[in-house]
């Protein structure tokens, strides 16, 4: 089930209460949505940044945003659009940004600059790709990498190559 497609019915069947008291709690749907949204982002674990070359962190968080797109239709569009980006979604991205800046002794600009235009780039991609895969009747399945999830990985590592090149004029 995607976010565009959650109801008050639903989510309070989920959680095992009457859909009259979810009403008492969130005021909207727009509203729950948020909430799950902001509850998909938050359980998401970010890659920690190991003991691999920045350009290797880059397509590992690459990755793992990719998934986590797959995993939670519709929560791409909060997290491209900043207005819809909650207070608690953004302390996790500007830790984040804290913490490459930090391990591979980038400026927090830099950080803030190299993690965003690769997230931008991956989520609307990834939203792309797997919307086409779900309207083609398939499920995102990740055991065999179509040829859109080949290609999506490719355009990342050419994305990444790219920034990596770029990032060395800016120092």
């Amino acid at each position: 089930m995607g976010l565009s497609d959650l109801t008050f019915v639903g989510v309070a069947s989920r959680l095992g209460v009457s859909h009259k008291a979810l009403y008492k709690h969130v005021p909207s749907i727009e509203a729950l949505r948020v909430l799950v949204a902001e509850e998909m982002f938050g359980s998401w674990s970010l890659p920690p940044a190991d003991e691999e070359t920045l350009e290797a962190y880059l397509l590992r968080f690459s990755q793992s945003l990719r998934d986590l797109v797959r995993s939670h239709p519709g929560l791409a569009w909060f997290l491209v659009r900043q207005k819809a980006t909650t207070p608690a979604m953004m302390a996790k991205i500007y830790a984040h940004h804290e913490a490459v800046s930090s391990k591979y002794e980038i400026s927090l600009d830099n950080a803030r600059w190299l993690l965003s235009t690769i997230a931008l780039h991956c989520i609307a991609l990834a939203d792309t790709v797997f919307a086409i895969v779900r309207e083609e009747g398939g499920v995102p399945d990740q055991s065999e990498p179509s040829a859109l999830e080949i290609d999506f990985e490719l355009g990342m590592r050419a994305l990444i190559i790219g920034v990596m090149v770029m990032l060395e004029g800016r120092r």
